[in-house]
């Protein structure tokens, strides 16, 4: 590739400038010099690197500043910070350099994005580790977070260049974290931005597909809109305040999660878009006027009384206020119409930092915020989670929906949806969660799982003698609750397994065998548990007992741990699920023909886009790209992932479902069940379906070859009369991937 270093050298130069350019509104005294003094360290760092697109590697921080100037709402030390963010994991200058020239800020947030180096060991997460020690920072300085979110942002814009296995990796982490955090942080475009850039690199085809729809239906949307607002807007122009009122289709993403939720095709997904009518008012009069332009629209409109969202009288955690109705077009259309203040729409687009610009006049609903940093400063707080124990607790803290629910007092608690009665009791207080026997709800006594709504108001009762049990884990939802409960639960499995070890290293000494490093594995092996801990708690348990530990003594030396003797069991499954003529899966980076499973959670089918992962004791199981285990596998262990590919291939039968939905006819299933059988001459291996006062609907396990195959079959069963809809369906088998 030829460079033209004068024309980089220029590129280079405008991109800083227009940094400063949209720098300049949040600029000090002093600040420019800054700025200066950390484009020139990175650019002098970075200067014999490139990007994997070929472009110099100081393109990269200069967008990284300018997401969080423009798109995030952030200042000075936020830029400096991105500028040079990659200087310390990349060259050789050291976090005390940074220090020394920039001062223990930005030297901290610096830290917070630097990932860590060295060696894990195996079953650990190197993910999941970095991701830890970036929120350790976020306890202190949230810019952390909010840096880590605009650099993801601008990786998930160029993995373009990236290599396939790399694309999926990333994709999935973003997802799997980085997208939740962003809604989790108000931030709103972005969130929405990585979740279609998530879609674009795993599942292209559909992606395109949708945004092609959203595209050729733009032309009669905005005719729609433009005679759905024409009334309201000449009773708005009577109010008196400046409004502004903006048509949005949903994301690709969302039309795309209502789809496969659904199981809907695009022109089914009746709410494309969303109609947002913003007005320009002091905070004072906000609440009123924006149930005047509701008043306004239901005037014109009849509003679905069960799709009123009042988020102005109780914001979401996340900072979110508005007011949302759904109203019944002339044409017979469901339109969503959000009702919100200037105030409210950049908060709802750039969440975080928009807070501090009206901190002092909207000091109330930052709290909530506040809140939910101090939630992850208590997880943080818990040294005795793994890292990837840590990530799941923290996505825990990072859902979507809430809950609004009274203490006895009248004082409003706001809990994850699905909350129960012993939800609410370990919020008020870990010793009254751990208490808790019942509850109140509305004067109503109800048992501690009992699921809250909206407006309940909840006395918690106690009794001395309660304690928790690993039953509670299956209904709490709150990441606290689940947290403490799993606390107890630990101390008391500790007590059990110090007793198991006593007990075992007795019968050890009584059987003369040396309890050393080389037997406790054999032990292990031979009752199949991963570690000593588990080995001591199932002793201490009475789950293996003494006669057990003497019938291992008797045979230790014969093949007797299950693995083993299940091997000979599981070398005919493999030939079972492996096809036996040519193969036609490549694996690795070498694209070699080698053993593995195909995963029953997704089924995949040659024609599929896959991936390899390297399972703990199943060798190496094929997923589909769009499998959902498949964010969780690449965000957490992307080191266990391996590049597969099929290469063309006939004759060879692979399982897959299709579900068949319609209106019931007699003769139906024959119909359907000749085409498979007769025409296509596809083996079924199950058919079951259900009728519905004249609605049916039917779930057909089938082999077939590849994707072409599944496609020809899916268009000649929807010619069937009667037949509305035909979609693949994933397995419902839930695949153990043996993390």
């Amino acid at each position: 590739m030829v460079v033209d270093a004068v024309e980089e050298k220029r590129e280079i130069i405008g991109r800083y400038r227009r940094l400063l350019r949209k720098a300049k509104p949040v600029l000090k005294d002093g600040d420019a010099k800054l700025i200066k003094k950390a484009f020139t360290l990175a650019l002098e760092a970075h200067k014999n690197m490139r990007r994997k697109s070929g472009e110099p590697f100081i393109f990269h921080p200069l967008s990284v500043a300018e997401i969080c100037v423009e798109e995030i709402g952030l200042g000075t030390t936020s830029i400096v910070s991105a500028l040079i963010h990659d200087v310390v994991e990349d060259t050789d200058i050291e976090l005390e350099d940074i220090e020394r020239m920039f001062g223990r800020k930005i030297a901290r947030i610096v830290d917070g994005l630097t990932k860590i180096r060295g060696v894990f060991e195996y079953g650990t997460s190197a993910q999941a580790e970095n991701f830890r020690k970036m929120l350790f920072t976020l306890s202190e300085d949230v810019r952390v977070i909010l840096i880590k979110l605009a650099d993801r942002l601008h990786n998930m814009r160029t993995l373009e260049s990236m290599p396939r296995q790399k694309q999926l990796k990333v994709a999935s982490e973003t997802i799997y974290l980085y997208a939740p955090l962003a809604h989790r942080l108000g931030l709103n475009a972005i969130k929405t931005e990585l979740e279609d850039l998530y879609l674009r690199f795993t599942d292209a085809p559909v992606y395109h597909d949708i945004a092609q729809k959203i595209d050729e239906s733009r032309t009669s949307r905005n005719k729609f809109i433009k005679q759905f607002i024409h009334p309201i807007k000449e009773e708005l122009d009577k109010l008196k305040v400046d409004y502004e009122i903006k048509g949005r289709p949903k994301s690709i993403f969302s039309i795309y999660n209502k789809m496969r939720k659904q199981n809907i095709p695009f022109e089914e997904v009746f709410d494309l878009f969303a109609i947002r009518i913003i007005v320009d008012t002091p905070l004072e009069h906000e609440k009123s006027y924006c149930w005047q332009v509701y008043s306004i629209v239901t005037d014109f409109y009849t509003p679905n009384p069960d799709r009123l969202r009042d988020w102005i009288s109780t914001p979401k955690a996340n900072g979110y206020e508005s007011l949302h109705t759904t109203v019944m077009a002339k044409n017979g259309q469901w339109v969503e119409v959000q009702i919100r203040t200037k105030r409210m729409d950049e908060i709802a687009e750039k969440g975080y930092a928009a807070h501090w610009k009206y901190k002092d006049s909207a000091a109330t609903h930052e709290s909530n915020l506040e809140k939910w940093l101090i939630r992850v400063r208590e997880t943080l707080e818990r040294q005795d989670l793994s890292a990837l124990e840590f990530v799941d607790d923290f996505r825990g803290n990072l859902f979507n929906e809430e809950v609004f629910v009274f203490t006895p007092k009248g004082d409003l608690k706001t809990l994850p949806k699905g909350a129960t009665a012993l939800d609410f009791a370990f919020d008020i207080h870990t010793d009254v969660g751990a208490k808790c026997i019942g509850a109140k709800v509305n004067q109503r006594l109800v048992p501690i799982n009992h699921v809250l709504k909206n407006g309940d108001q909840i006395e918690i009762l106690t009794s001395a003698k309660q304690k928790p049990n690993e039953d509670w884990l299956r209904f709490v939802v709150s990441p606290k609750a689940k947290s403490k409960i799993k606390e107890v639960l630990k101390e008391d499995k500790k007590l059990v397994a110090e007793e198991g070890k006593e007990i075992l290293l007795r019968k050890l000494r009584h059987l003369k065998l040396e309890p050393n490093p080389h037997v406790m594995e054999q032990l292990r092996a031979y009752f199949n548990v991963n570690t000593q801990f588990e080995l001591n708690f199932r002793v201490g348990k009475g789950l293996i007992a003494p006669a057990d530990v003497k019938r291992f003594a008797e045979n230790r030396n014969q093949p007797t741990s299950r693995s083993e003797r299940e091997a000979p069991e599981r070398e005919r499954e493999k030939e079972k699920i492996k096809p036996t003529s040519d193969d036609t899966l490549l694996i690795g980076e070498d694209m070699d023909v080698v053993e593995y499973k195909l995963a029953k959670c997704c089924t995949p089918i040659p024609g599929d886009e896959v991936f390899g992962f390297v399972t703990v004791n199943e060798g190496i199981k094929i997923h589909r790209t769009n499998c959902t285990n498949a964010p969780e596998l690449l965000a957490n262990h992307g080191n266990r992932v391996i590049k597969a590919k099929w290469t063309s291939q006939h004759e060879v039968a692979f399982l897959t479902g299709l579900k068949v939905v319609g209106t019931d006819r007699v003769g139906l299933i024959n119909d359907v069940s000749r085409i498979i059988s007769e025409e296509l001459k596809v083996n079924m291996s199950s058919l079951a379906f259900r009728t519905d006062h004249g609605i049916f609907d039917g779930e057909i396990m089938l082999y077939v070859n590849d994707t072409r195959h599944l496609d020809l079959l899916i268009s000649k069963l929807e010619k069937v009369e009667g037949v509305v809809n035909v979609s693949r369906f994933d397995s419902r088998v839930a695949d153990s991937a043996n993390k």
